[in-house]
């Protein structure tokens, strides 16, 4: 396996548990009543925005992009960092809620 998959396969694995969080945090929006319910579903439109696009990111890696590997995976690390930051704190701030 080249490292482009094992990196493509580590990300998705990630993203498949960022994507369990924002679920999380969708239904946590839908049973809140109040002015915090539609802060955290802006907060989820977000996320979801973030999780969407570090998801088109890994799709376009592919074995032939050995000349870009460096930027790409550049993109992917800020973009992953981004999503798994911005899930953390939306996640803390709507638990004390």
């Amino acid at each position: 396996m080249s490292e482009v998959e094992l990196y493509r396969e580590k990300y998705e694995a990630k993203l498949d548990e960022w994507e369990a969080d924002i679920i999380k945090l969708k239904a946590k929006a839908r049973q809140e009543k109040s002015d915090a319910s539609i802060e955290l579903q802006h907060k989820v439109d977000d996320l979801e925005a973030k999780h969407a696009l570090l998801k088109e990111k890994l799709s376009n890696l592919s074995d032939n992009s050995n000349n870009v590997w460096g930027e790409i995976k550049s993109g992917i690390e800020k973009a992953g960092s981004d999503l798994g930051g911005s899930i953390k704190a939306a996640v803390h701030t709507f638990d004390k809620s």
